[in-house]
C-alpha cells in the first residue's frame, strides 16, 4: 500500500506542529524555571535539533525575546540584562588583552636586565667601570714611558761608568 502525496504532507507538516508546539512549550518551562534561555537549552528541552530553532524565524526570534525578558518574581532594576553581560565580556576580554601585553613587555624588560646580569657577571660582557679602567691604562703606559726613560739615563751611566772602568784599568796596567 503507498501513501497519497498528500498524505505524507499532512503527516510531515502535523510533525513539524508538534516540534514546534515542544520548543514553545519548552521555552515556557525554561522561563518559569528562571533557567538560560538559549536556543540550546530550548532544543535540548524540547528534544529537537537546534537547525529547526534556526531554520524557523518566529521560532529562533521568540527564544531571543524570552531571552531578554528577565525571569518572573525578579526585581525590576536588579536584573542584569544579555547585552550588559556582553557588554562586560567585551570589557574584560579587551582588559585581558592589555595586561597579556603588559606581561609580554615586562617578561622581556626581565630577560634583558638578567641577560645583562648574566652577562657582566661571566665576564665576558664590558665592566661596568670602563672609565676608571681607561684612566688607570693610562697611568700605567705613563709609568712605563717614565720607567723606559729612566732606564735609559742609567743605561748611559753605565755605559759611562764602564767607560771610565776601562780607562782606569788601561792606566793602571800601563
Amino acid at each position: 500500500m503507498t501513501a497519497s502525496p498528500d498524505h505524507l504532507a499532512k503527516a510531515r507538516a502535523a510533525d513539524s506542529e508538534r516540534r514546534r508546539a515542544r520548543v514553545f512549550k519548552a521555552l515556557d518551562q525554561l522561563a518559569a524555571n528562571g533557567e538560560e534561555v538559549t536556543v540550546s537549552a530550548v532544543a535540548r528541552a524540547a528534544g529537537v535539533h537546534r537547525s529547526l530553532i534556526h531554520r524557523h524565524g518566529d521560532l529562533h526570534a521568540a527564544v531571543l525575546a524570552r531571552a531578554a525578558e528577565p525571569p518572573p518574581g525578579a526585581a525590576a532594576g536588579s536584573q542584569v540584562s544579555r547585552q550588559s553581560l556582553l557588554a562586560d565580556v567585551a570589557n574584560l576580554t579587551a582588559r585581558n588583552g592589555r595586561l597579556s601585553a603588559h606581561i609580554t613587555r615586562l617578561e622581556r624588560c626581565l630577560s634583558e636586565a638578567l641577560g645583562q646580569a648574566v652577562w657582566e657577571a661571566s665576564g665576558l660582557g664590558a665592566p661596568a667601570d670602563v672609565e676608571t679602567l681607561t684612566r688607570r691604562i693610562g697611568e700605567l703606559e705613563q709609568r712605563i714611558l717614565d720607567l723606559r726613560s729612566e732606564l735609559a739615563e742609567r743605561d748611559e751611566d753605565l755605559a759611562a761608568a764602564r767607560a771610565a772602568n776601562r780607562d782606569l784599568m788601561a792606566q793602571l796596567n800601563r
